[in-house]
């Protein structure tokens, strides 16, 4: 007798007749695979040594969120809702996480707080402020989160033009 189970359009036949070894093996695979998530995340700073926040951002991603697969071009960009003379630098990063999208946002969040993002009220009729650093989750997998706290894709991905402009190598 002969059972298929499909994950994620791979399927994955599985014999009663076979070892129980062999079967969690590709059991234990297949948790492998499901574990490992594709994110985009967006970096931008507009304070102090800017190339360098950029590294120290990325170096504690590394380490506490997930390994850093891809890295874009960096661009050197106005800034977009806002008024400031201070120029960002964007750049893109693909990382492979076991993380949930929502353990993503805190850790990013934390990282922000480490390297000493403060968060202020904006000036009347702006939306954002001059900062050390952002973090922003532009794509988890292909999935689809809508709430108070978390949007993917990030809502700006198709509005601003500067992050059309940022590409893998």
């Amino acid at each position: 007798m002969t059972n298929t189970l499909i994950v994620n359009r791979f399927p994955m036949i599985v014999e009663n007749t076979l070892p129980k070894k062999f079967f969690i093996f590709n059991l234990l695979l297949l948790l492998l695979y499901m574990s490992q998530n594709i994110v985009i995340l967006l970096l931008g700073t507009n304070l102090g040594d800017k190339k360098n926040n950029l590294e120290i951002a990325k170096n504690l991603i590394n380490k506490e969120v997930g390994e850093i697969k891809k890295e874009s071009n960096i661009l050197e960009n106005k800034a977009e809702g806002f008024t400031t003379e201070h120029l960002f630098l964007n750049q893109k990063i693909e990382i492979n996480t076991s993380y949930s999208p929502f353990e993503v946002l805190k850790k990013i969040k934390d990282i922000e707080q480490k390297m000493g993002r403060i968060y202020s009220k904006p000036k009347e009729n702006e939306n954002y402020v001059d900062r050390l650093i952002d973090i922003d989750i532009l794509f988890y997998n292909k999935l689809l989160i809508n709430c108070n706290y978390l949007k993917i894709p990030h809502p700006q991905n198709y509005s601003r033009d500067f992050i059309k402009s940022l590409y893998f190598y």
